[in-house]
């Protein structure tokens, strides 16, 4: 028990793959060890590491909402605290609500799924599970991994974020600058 324990607190984040909720379990913070810029950088190696890290998924918000697609990661984060929920009551509230909000034709922040991803849901809302919406999940995930993470480390907003982060951690090794 004690070896399984340790080694679930080694893994701080999980391909999505094998383990769809891992991303929002980890703690975001800032790794003291590296440097803003390298933070940033790092981001790049995959969506998982860019959404593990506050910083990383505030840049990515701003980005989607230029885009106007922030409704895929609000979903994917409204899923990843569903999945987190207890209570059977709670639960069927917050279905209620993602539904309403993400999945329902003309919903205020409808997600962009298949009729059949969003006829199984609407079929399986009266009794929802904490599984309920894992395929729409993965399928937004897929999107934002494919589609929007690429567009994201290309954009300008990506670039000045981590240009003016190596040139704040120049400054601060070589004040002349």
């Amino acid at each position: 028990m004690e070896n399984s324990k340790m080694n679930s607190q080694s893994h701080s984040v999980l391909p999505f793959e094998n383990a769809p909720s891992t991303v929002l379990t980890a703690r975001r913070t800032v790794n003291p060890n590296k440097s803003p810029a390298t933070e940033a950088l790092a981001w790049s190696e995959n969506m998982d590491t860019l959404l593990a890290n506050q910083a990383g998924l505030d840049a990515f918000r701003t980005f989607l909402k230029s885009e106007f697609s922030e409704e895929n990661v609000e979903f994917w984060l409204a899923c990843e605290d569903f999945k987190k929920t207890e209570s059977a009551e709670k639960v069927a509230s917050k279905a209620k609500r993602i539904y309403s909000e993400f999945i329902v034709a003309d919903a205020p922040k409808e997600i962009n799924i298949d009729f059949s991803t969003r006829d199984l849901i609407s079929k399986n809302i009266a009794e929802p599970t904490l599984k309920c919406f894992d395929e729409a999940q993965k399928l937004i995930y897929s999107l934002m991994a494919k589609d929007s993470f690429p567009r994201f480390l290309k954009s300008e907003i990506y670039k000045k974020l981590v240009n003016s982060q190596q040139v704040a951690n120049h400054k601060r090794w070589l004040p002349f600058l």
